[in-house]
């Protein structure tokens, strides 16, 4: 035990704290997957450090990455990490840094199955419509959309927008600009913003297909407070024109008082 503490625990403590940036993330890193410490640094970490160097992860965001999210170290670089990468490249991203970003942004993609649920989440991509540019940039921006199950969740969305009246074109133009609307929950995101946009607001789903980020803005915050405001003034404005803008721009756009909180 005494030589286990010193050759392998200690010296792996030292190392993990030179990636750390605050006093906590080490003991945080260990609690969450002590199996961290059974690992060797010269046949494991060390490795592991220089695979995602060359991916053009350092600095911080290495130990920021190692150290939130410890079981990394387990997964073999040969038969995990490399085929993600691999797949990564085959949908057109590069190695120079882009997928580097992609792996500090969601380290989860890591843990994923390639043939079983990476390459069929972006084959359902595709099949919507979108293009390899559109595909490269959902994967850029929002990776965690080709992590999520393909029956369980994204074709449930999609049926959900098709019951709603949207059109297939529609929905590539959708998923394409925001990705999220395939992964966000029906019942209680996707169903009140659409039922509002069309019984409150008394506008119709091609407002919403023309400015898909309508699904990415607070509902209670922004969308209902500010349709609120709208209504008292019977101003009239085009989706983009009353959310994409902070509150203050809001106010002095319409010429509005902020009397309601």
């Amino acid at each position: 035990m005494t030589l286990d503490l010193n050759q392998k625990l200690i010296p792996m403590i030292q190392c993990l704290t030179t990636l750390s940036t605050k006093p906590d993330e080490v003991p945080s890193a260990i609690t969450k997957f002590p199996h961290i410490l059974t690992h060797s640094i010269e046949e494991k970490l060390c490795p592991l450090l220089g695979f995602f160097e060359s991916l053009g992860v350092s600095g911080t965001q290495l130990g920021k990455l190692i150290l939130h999210n410890p079981r990394i170290i387990s997964y073999s670089i040969d038969s995990k990490l490399s085929g993600v990468v691999d797949f990564l490249v085959n949908i057109g991203l590069t190695k120079d840094g882009m997928i580097g970003k992609i792996l500090v942004k969601y380290p989860s993609i890591m843990g994923y199955n390639v043939e079983k649920r990476l390459r069929p989440t972006t084959e359902f991509l595709l099949s919507l419509g979108l293009t390899k540019s559109d595909l490269q940039k959902v994967v850029i921006n929002f990776p965690e959309v080709i992590c999520r199950d393909v029956d369980k969740i994204l074709k449930p969305n999609l049926d959900y927008l098709k019951t709603r009246g949207f059109a297939s074109g529609q929905i590539a133009s959708l998923v394409g600009r925001y990705p999220p609307v395939l992964i966000k929950s029906v019942k209680n995101s996707l169903e009140p913003r659409i039922r509002f946009l069309v019984e409150v607001m008394d506008r119709g789903i091609e407002e919403a297909a023309d400015y898909p980020e309508f699904f990415h803005h607070g509902f209670k915050k922004r969308l209902e407070r500010r349709e609120k405001l709208l209504k008292q003034k019977n101003v009239s404005c085009s989706l983009s024109e009353m959310l994409d803008c902070n509150h203050n721009k809001f106010l002095s756009r319409f010429d509005l008082v902020a009397k309601i909180v």
